[in-house]
This record gives structure tokens, C-alpha cells and sequence, in this order.
């Protein structure tokens, strides 16, 4: 009789640690980046991707993926796997001084079309469904070097986007067979990205529906996004068809939620319910810096997710 209470109170024990795991885990998939949480994980991606796993994050993103080892890819792609967690996107391209897509030219989209093939393999090491590509930036013309290579003339805002689709279905026809999306992020003018091609939410959302591509979607940036044009819920909602990942970060300062103006617990709420509406499930990538440094600004970061996370 012993032995059984004592297996019933393992049994109970063991379901009752992993009730606990689960209510852990966040409602959505907020994705920390590497040395979001180095001081408490240590200097090891490996390591920081299980602490982050540990504090109940189901997601994970990693802008300079491209630059690891095939191995390393591997490794995290395992990972990630083991632990149950998604894999956020990772850059295939980008660019933010020169006009590529804009006005193109033979050896920016050689370069282009090859980083796109390049990520197939990439994101199949790691699982990846997105991957970021920043096209670039208008046609500016600044500085003798631009004026010579284009003859001296500026082309008009909608030769520009035409060109921008052209090559964005160039990308698309490489990514499609593989399952695997760009998603293309409007930036701030404001405060961090003056000159870029793409600003505005409907400007994104008008450049995917002209591609007309599974592989092509919009990253809904919420800080770059209450710069530029704030309005945030309606935006979304105008763009929710074509939006295939977010990325979150406070404003002013870019840091996590609580430390700015934006009312993180209302839009992750919307986010929440129009993703169980819709049955999608949408990533959330932590692009931002933490408030404060050390393993107290660390749980700070993960607390203030905590305290806006959809209920």
C-alpha cells in the first residue's frame, strides 16, 4: 500500500511539474533574439535559446542567423525542435541605402536572387516558415556616384513600385516550391531608417496583394509602426490578411512592453483573439533592447511580457 501512494504521489508530483511547465508558456509566441538573456544564460545561443524555453517562451528569432555555420544552423534548428519551439525569421536580405528593388540593377539582383536560394537551406537546418527582406530604399539620387550609375534621373514613385513587384515575384518564384515566406518590413523615417522604400503599412499591404504570392507577406513592425503612422489595432486589422509575422519593441526608447507609450496589453489582446478567430498562429519577434542591463534588466524583460500577455 506503501509503495502505491507513493508511486500515486510520483504520479501526482510528475503531472503536477508539468501543469506547472504549462501554465508557464505564454498565450502567444513572443520570440526573444540571442543575448536577450546572456547574463542569465550565459555567452552559448544554445544555452540562452533553453533559459528563454525555461521562462516559457514558445518562439525564437534570430536576425543574423545567415552568418552561423551550417553545423551551428543544425544545432539551433534541433534545438528548437527538442524544446517544441517555433522558429522566427532570420534575414535573407537587406538593404537600406540603395534603391535594389526600386531601381534595380544586374549585379544588386544577381546578389538578391542568390541570397534567396541560399535561404532554402538555411531555413531548412533551422525549420524556418519567414525569413526578412528589406528592399531597399527609394530612388534618392544622392551623391555623384547614384547620378552616373542612372544617368542623372529619378524615376517617379510608381515606376519605382513597379519594379519593387517585379523582382519581389523574382524572389517568390525561388521561395514558393519551399514553403517558405518573405515578409517585408515598413521602417520609421522618424527616428531610425530616414529614406527607406517601404514606410506605411498600406503601402506594404498594396506591394503583397500586386505580388500576389503566398511567399510574400508583411512583418507588422508595432514600433516602427506607431512612428510612422500610430493607429495601430485599425492598421492591423486592415492589413490581418496579408501580416505573416510582428515584431514588437516600446516607443520611445525600443524596448520591451511597459517602457513606453504603446498599449501593449490592448493590441497583444487583439492579436490574440483575431488569431483564434482566424486559426492562425502568429509569431511575435522581441526586436527591441532590454530597459536595463544585467539578469535584473533580463527578468525585467520577460516580467513586462508577463503583465501584457493576452488572457
Amino acid at each position: 500500500m506503501a509503495t502505491a501512494a507513493l508511486a500515486s504521489g510520483s504520479l501526482l508530483s510528475s503531472n503536477a511539474r508539468a501543469a506547472h511547465h504549462e501554465t508557464k508558456k505564454f498565450k502567444l509566441h513572443y520570440a526573444p533574439h540571442p543575448r536577450m538573456f546572456k547574463a542569465s544564460a550565459g555567452d552559448d545561443v544554445i544555452d540562452q535559446i533553453k533559459f528563454a524555453a525555461d521562462q516559457g517562451f514558445t518562439a525564437w528569432e534570430y536576425n543574423g542567423l545567415s552568418n552561423e555555420t551550417a553545423s551551428m544552423q543544425s544545432k539551433i534548428g534541433k534545438t528548437l525542435d527538442d524544446l517544441g519551439m517555433k522558429m522566427g525569421v532570420f534575414i535573407a536580405y537587406s538593404n537600406f541605402d540603395r534603391p535594389v528593388f526600386t531601381r534595380p540593377d544586374p549585379d544588386s539582383t544577381n546578389e538578391i536572387l542568390s541570397n534567396m536560394r541560399n535561404t532554402i537551406e538555411i531555413a531548412k537546418r533551422v525549420n524556418a516558415k519567414w525569413t526578412t527582406v528589406v528592399p531597399g530604399s527609394v530612388d534618392q539620387q544622392h551623391g555623384e556616384d547614384e547620378w552616373n550609375r542612372y544617368g542623372g534621373n529619378r524615376l517617379s514613385e510608381g515606376y519605382q513600385t513597379a519594379n519593387a513587384i517585379d523582382l519581389l515575384r523574382r524572389c517568390t518564384e525561388i521561395l514558393e516550391p519551399h514553403d517558405l515566406t518573405i515578409v517585408l518590413e515598413p521602417l520609421n523615417w522618424h527616428t531610425n531608417h530616414g529614406g527607406v522604400f517601404l514606410q506605411y503599412s498600406d503601402q506594404v499591404y498594396a506591394l503583397c496583394r500586386a505580388v500576389n504570392s503566398p511567399s510574400c507577406k508583411i512583418l507588422f513592425d508595432i514600433y516602427h509602426q506607431q512612428i510612422t503612422e500610430g493607429n495601430l489595432i485599425p492598421n492591423i486589422d486592415h492589413c490581418w490578411d496579408e501580416i505573416g509575422y510582428f515584431q514588437s519593441g516600446d516607443n520611445p526608447g525600443r524596448k520591451e512592453p511597459g517602457t513606453g507609450e504603446i498599449n501593449y496589453r490592448k493590441v497583444f489582446q487583439h492579436i490574440h483573439d483575431k488569431s483564434k478567430a482566424s486559426r492562425r498562429s502568429l509569431i511575435i519577434g522581441m526586436e527591441h533592447g532590454n530597459s536595463m542591463p544585467g539578469k535584473d534588466g533580463e527578468q525585467a524583460v520577460i516580467d513586462a511580457y508577463r503583465a501584457v500577455d493576452a488572457v
